[in-house]
């Protein structure tokens, strides 16, 4: 049997191909005509950081030694502010506080000689009680060796009692008459005396060696026991402390007299002091250029006005039908305007979030 082959399914697919490439093309047409590049003009201005001097105190202008667009450098000097306005008040205030540091001095020294008058005293009391506590001791040595002694006397006499009765009681034992006997009762009754004289100094003896021990330890310990002074230093605290907050106090006086040195935060030129926009309709020809020499001014006043030497950003502004063209970090073409010509390639850094009025400067017809 006879196979037919079909060709109509490659043929039709063969068709489709080139209208399948032209749809693509068409839409990559599209795609780039919606994409392509957009170029459009806005107008900026450069410009650099400008910095205002500004019055730290109250005080005059005792100098300002640059002039206007005169250039300057970080740390320069560009005005010279004397915070002294009435010199009769200062001294008046620097001799008041003088005087009350003489009178400190003298309490300070006054009180000095009194505290060591005073342990002068207190030693001199330590050292009679000392003196009192030795002479106590000698005392009771002294008493001991007296009794001692009394003792060994009276045992020596004792013993010779004994004695002497044993050898009259020898001599006399063949008598039986009254004298023999009276003569030994005596003897006997001096032995019994002395014996109990001496068992009362033997008692006396102990008691006074036990206050010798007792005066000795008394001694000892005070001897051991530090003398408790108080120390000048504390004494005396109260007294230099009100010195030094006067000395402080001095010394912040004769910082008032030292001038104030202002200086330049940035490297740049001398530029014009730039005012409250309301008040510019009320200024005078040169008023709020640069501040002059012997002006008054107030704390946080503006004295002078410093500007970059070289712009370092790029204000521009776009109109409401060209803010959805511009994005953060787009890429942008600086061109400058004035001669010498210069172009550069930059992008979008920020957008401001609010309109604001175009400078007359941009203005094509101010």
């Amino acid at each position: 049997m006879k196979r037919i082959r079909s060709y109509r399914p490659a043929r039709l697919r063969l068709q489709i191909v080139p209208f399948l490439v032209w749809l693509a093309a068409v839409a990559a047409v599209g795609f780039l005509f919606y994409h392509r590049s957009q170029r459009f003009e806005i107008l900026g201005m450069a410009q650099g950081e400008v910095r205002q001097v500004a019055a730290t105190c109250d005080g005059r202008l005792k100098s300002v030694p640059v002039k206007l667009f005169q250039e300057v450098h970080k740390g320069d000097v560009v005005a010279v502010l004397d915070t002294i306005l009435d010199n009769e008040n200062l001294g008046a205030e620097l001799a008041t506080a003088n005087a009350e540091i003489q009178r400190l001095m003298a309490t300070l020294a006054n009180s000095q000689e009194n505290l060591l008058a005073e342990a002068a005293n207190i030693e001199t009391d330590r050292t009679a009680t000392q003196r009192r506590f030795f002479i106590d001791v000698e005392n009771a040595r002294l008493r001991v060796l007296e009794l001692k002694t009394q003792l060994e006397i009276d045992k020596a006499i004792l013993d010779e009692l004994e004695q002497n009765a044993r050898t009259y009681l020898v001599q006399n034992l063949s008598d039986q008459n009254d004298t023999a006997y009276y003569e030994l009762k005596k003897m006997k009754g001096q032995r019994d005396v002395l014996a109990k004289t001496i068992e009362e100094n033997q008692r006396l003896l102990d008691q006074a060696e036990g206050d010798l021990k007792q005066t000795e330890q008394r001694k000892d310990e005070f001897a051991a026991r530090q003398l408790q002074l108080p120390p000048l230093d504390s004494a005396l605290e109260v007294i230099r402390w009100e010195i030094k907050v006067q000395e402080k106090k001095i010394d912040e006086l004769l910082a008032r007299r030292e001038p104030v040195l202002l200086k330049s935060p940035i490297d740049g030129i001398v530029v014009q002091l730039h005012g409250r926009a309301r008040d510019v309709a009320a200024w005078r020809p040169g008023e709020f250029v640069v501040r002059e020499q012997d002006e008054v001014v107030l704390a946080g006043d503006s004295i002078l006005s410093i500007a970059e030497g070289r712009p370092r950003e790029i204000i521009a502004y776009a109109a409401q039908n060209q803010l959805g063209r511009i994005q953060e970090g787009m890429p942008v073409q600086l061109v400058k305007s004035t001669e010498p010509a210069q172009i550069t390639n930059s992008k979008v850094a920020y957008l401001g979030p609010t309109l604001e009025r175009l400078p007359e400067c941009l203005w094509q017809v101010p």
